[in-house]
């Protein structure tokens, strides 16, 4: 390795370089990079670590990220463990590869800096770029800060190359209020992060020397059976995820679920949040909770495969939440987020009312006292029962 990191000992490192280290510690084999603020400080990491020779690795610089994803289809295809990373209109230009990369069920790892979408060009972060993307077949996890993005980008591999999964996956983080901070980590020793990956079996590889097609013309008597085929090894990726989840639990000594509570005890509303403002909203929770309100927290970690059943479960029995969303789905019934959760519970005989807030777009700050009147208002909506679609936060008369 680099030399920057000590196993077991708290470092202080800007999030971007940490994710880049322990990509190099997962013994990649291949690593396609094109450079878009916030993502590049990981690419650009890899190639000094690839450079000094810390890491065995074909260090691939292409001219798109469309052509980034072409590469890592290709990389993948032929048996290699495969990473790179992107951001907001890199994802963009990536959108028809992705569906390429899952339909052939190939296990890609990438990072995704959420970063807000143009117009207007903004380079700051929201999540409206891996929201455009939530259909394309990826498994999507989002992490709250560095020490996630360190153990979600170990379990990626982990989970992608599960022959029971053998999907491309998807670690998020926060532009520039996560991907360029410095907070402290810790690492682990890099031999006990490639016994717990193992080498990588490829369920499919492309080889000279035995001649095979695979991902042809799917033809109208075979497409629906393969996007069905598609959807089932996606949505039974959650038992595997939360497996893989556990034995890192074990492992590492790091517990990670698809839907995590905070102060959920005795709470008669939820607030629901996705992503790294979590730990801001996590802070107004304990405000209003020292305060007498009975209020609570749920974290969506795992996006897709969306964990229906675990939202639902813990949601059951408080009257409302009121679930923050950092995508605007323009001119839509409300946040991402919301919609999805107002989905899972639509059929329930009694359901909570799903109050939406939508805010923190194109990195607009949001801070403790937003997430405490967010909540304050979201009651209020509950309680009187007019509760909108959705609200936008903070919005200049």
């Amino acid at each position: 390795m680099s030399g920057r990191i000590e196993p077991g000992k708290t470092v202080g490192m800007e999030v971007s370089i940490a994710q880049a280290e322990v990509v190099a510690q997962c013994d990649v084999d291949c690593i396609a990079a094109y450079p878009i603020t916030p993502q590049t400080h990981i690419v650009e990491h890899l190639s000094e670590i690839v450079a000094e020779g810390d890491l065995q690795a074909a260090f691939m610089p292409v001219e798109s990220e469309h052509s980034a994803m072409s590469a890592c289809i290709g990389m993948s295809a032929v048996g290699a463990r495969t990473f790179t990373a992107t951001s907001s209109q890199g994802l963009a230009l990536m959108h028809e590869m992705l569906y390429i990369a899952s339909g052939l069920r190939l296990p890609i790892v990438m990072s995704c800096v959420n970063r807000a979408l143009s117009a207007p060009i903004n380079i700051w972060g929201d999540q409206g770029d891996i929201m455009a993307e939530r259909d394309t077949g990826w498994v999507q996890i989002f992490t709250e800060n560095g020490q996630e993005v360190i153990d979600q980008t170990i379990c990626s591999f982990k989970i992608a190359e599960d022959p029971r999964v053998s999907l491309p996956t998807i670690v998020n983080m926060d532009g520039f209020q996560m991907s360029h901070v410095i907070e402290p980590m810790v690492f682990y020793p890099t031999a006990k992060i490639r016994d717990f990956l193992g080498v990588f079996q490829p369920l499919q590889r492309l080889d000279p020397r035995a001649p095979a097609m695979f991902g042809p013309v799917g033809i109208p008597e075979i497409y629906t059976e393969s996007k069905k085929a598609h959807d089932v090894a996606l949505l039974n990726s959650q038992a595997v995820i939360e497996e893989v989840w556990a034995r890192f639990a074990k492992e590492f000594g790091r517990q990670y679920a698809a839907v995590e509570t905070y102060q959920t005890e005795g709470a008669e509303y939820l607030l629901v949040t996705i992503g790294g403002l979590s730990e801001t909203a996590s802070v107004a929770i304990d405000e209003l909770r020292a305060a007498g309100r009975k209020v609570g927290q749920l974290r969506l970690r795992l996006w897709r495969p969306f964990p229906a059943a675990a939202v639902r479960q813990a949601l059951a029995g408080v009257k409302g939440a009121i679930v923050f969303d950092r995508c605007l789905s323009v001119a839509g019934t409300g946040g991402p987020a919301a919609t999805e959760i107002k989905a899972a519970l639509y059929n329930e005989p009694v359901r909570p009312t799903i109050v939406g807030f939508i805010g923190g777009l194109g990195g607009r700050d949001v801070t403790v006292g937003d997430f405490r009147a967010m909540i304050e208002k979201g009651i209020g909506y509950i309680d009187r029962g007019d509760a909108p679609l959705y609200e936008l936060v903070g919005v200049r008369e």
